[in-house]
């Protein structure tokens, strides 16, 4: 896989776990976040395109690609720890200003929420079908997702039969499905039981109702995204996916109207695979026209 992913990763000590990243380039940093069933993996394409002019940092969250997978007594698979994993992060790196940030599923609520703690860092914004903010009035929250958050199967469908990273490999393009190769690729951290965790916690910490541990944080970065209004922000939208769809992208528009938007209606969930060869020269054009705002 060396030739798909040809990066020599760094490790952050974590309280005893191994946090991984990617840390490629020079220049200006862009943070990448990727989401659930996802990996660094998911950007390595974008860091090759960008790491000529940019730092380009990329973690992978703890329970996920090459970070450790520890058990519930060692970790607490919550937004809060996400944010404040990345946090640690950047701070030991050294990178509190002038931040672009590009966020994809879990991503966008872990950026934002990062954002929202740290606004003055932050000057841009890339936006790959995710939110940041609850689920759309207009939308009802998908039965697949219902099953792996909430069913009793849960556990034997996600962690025993790996169905959730499995799955989201075949429907997640929809323009340019992916090769055998690259769903082995996107699975590969996920191959036994225990390394599994992190897919089903991820699901399980999507709050629904107030009570719901990541409610309140959700809440506060919903309530606070006009503050961030006045960046510059390039949205890039698979319209096939069938979680974060029309319905995510509307709410985008509605908080972010001078936001640029490229929308994808032939392409799904995994913007950056369906679409790599437009996705990524306009998130390239993006930065270049942005340089000097």
């Amino acid at each position: 896989m060396k030739d798909l992913y040809p990066f020599t990763g760094q490790f952050l000590d974590r309280d005893g776990l191994r946090y991984h990243y990617l840390d490629e380039g020079s220049g200006e940093p862009v943070v990448m976040l990727h989401g659930n069933p996802t990996w660094s993996f998911y950007y390595r394409n974008l860091v090759q395109a960008l790491s000529g002019s940019y730092r380009t940092i990329v973690p992978d969250h703890i329970g996920c690609g090459l970070s450790d997978k520890p058990g519930d007594d060692r970790y607490d698979y919550t937004l809060k720890s996400r944010v404040d994993d990345l946090e640690r992060l950047l701070d030991h790196l050294g990178i509190n200003s002038r931040i672009t940030l590009v966020v994809h599923d879990w991503g966008g609520m872990i950026g934002m929420a990062f954002a929202s703690r740290h606004p003055e860092r932050i000057r841009r914004l890339v936006v790959l079908n995710t939110g940041a903010f609850h689920l759309p009035q207009s939308k009802s929250f998908p039965l697949a997702l219902r099953i792996c958050r909430d069913s009793a199967l849960n556990t034997l469908l996600v962690r025993g039969l790996n169905l959730f990273s499995g799955v989201a490999s075949f429907i997640g393009c929809k323009r340019r499905p992916m090769n055998s190769r690259l769903r082995r690729a996107y699975r590969a951290p996920y191959n036994t039981w225990e390394n599994r965790i992190a897919t089903l916690r991820f699901v399980q910490d999507i709050p629904l109702r107030p009570g719901d541990k990541a409610y309140d944080i959700v809440s506060d970065v919903q309530n606070g995204l006009q503050h961030f209004r006045k960046l510059p922000m390039l949205i890039c939208w698979g319209e096939l996916d069938f979680v974060f769809d029309r319905h995510f992208l509307a709410e985008w528009r509605q908080h972010f109207p001078e936001a640029e938007v490229h929308s994808f209606p032939d392409c799904g969930h995994y913007i950056l695979e369906d679409a790599a060869e437009e996705v990524i020269p306009l998130i390239k054009g993006f930065l270049v026209r942005t340089e000097n705002i």
